[in-house]
C-alpha cells in the first residue's frame, strides 16, 4: 500500500473520536447489551482496544525497533482494571493512549517497515504487517461493536429485517 504510515496513522487519529462520540450519546444498556452468548458487547469492544492501546501494540512497536521477538499475548485474559471504569473514563483513557502511540509512530520512516522479528505463532513478520493489523484491528473491532449496538433495532425491523441479515450475530451464523 502506498503512503502506508500516512493511512495507518489517519485510521488510528480517527478511533479515539469515534467512540467518544458513541459512548457520549448512547445509554448504558446499550453499549453493554451483548449481542449473543458468547459475544462482545461495544463496550467490551473498548474495553479490548484499551488493552491492545496499553500493552500489545505499543510493546510490539517498541520490539520492532530494538530488534526483540515478540512474547504471546492473550486477547481473553481478563482485565478487572478495565471494568471498574466508567464507559466515559474507558474512551478518555483510549484517546489518551492513542495520543502517546501515535507520538511513537511518528518516528517511524518508511525504511524501518521491512524490519522484522519473531512472533511466537506467526513466525517471522515485519513491522508493515504490523502497522497493517493495527488499523484493521481498530475498525474490526469498531464494527464488531456497531454490530453488537445494531442487533436489538435489527430484531424490530420487521419485513426490513432482511436487508440487515448480513449484520446478523446469532449462534447458527457462527456454526456455519
Amino acid at each position: 500500500m502506498d503512503n502506508l504510515l500516512e493511512h495507518v496513522r489517519a485510521v488510528l487519529s480517527t478511533t479515539p473520536e469515534r467512540w467518544q462520540r458513541l459512548i457520549s450519546t448512547l445509554p448504558g444498556d446499550l453499549l453493554t447489551r451483548v449481542p449473543a452468548a458468547g459475544e462482545w458487547s461495544a463496550l467490551n469492544c473498548l474495553q479490548h482496544l484499551l488493552d491492545a492501546e496499553r500493552s500489545l501494540f505499543p510493546v510490539r512497536f517498541q520490539a520492532f525497533l530494538a530488534g526483540q521477538d515478540f512474547t504471546a499475548y492473550d486477547p481473553q485474559k481478563p482485565h478487572s482494571d478495565l471494568a471498574a471504569l466508567s464507559p466515559e473514563q474507558l474512551a478518555a483513557a483510549f484517546a489518551q493512549q492513542r495520543r502517546e502511540n501515535l507520538t511513537l509512530l511518528s518516528g517511524v520512516k518508511d525504511e524501518d517497515s521491512q524490519r522484522s522479528v519473531q512472533h511466537p505463532r506467526f513466525g517471522t513478520v515485519t513491522l508493515e504487517e504490523l502497522l497493517h493489523t493495527w488499523a484493521a484491528h481498530d475498525l474490526m473491532h469498531t464494527v464488531q461493536a456497531e454490530r453488537a449496538l445494531m442487533q436489538p433495532f435489527m430484531l424490530g425491523c420487521g419485513p426490513w429485517r432482511y436487508f440487515f441479515q448480513d449484520h446478523e450475530v446469532n449462534v447458527q451464523q457462527k456454526e456455519a
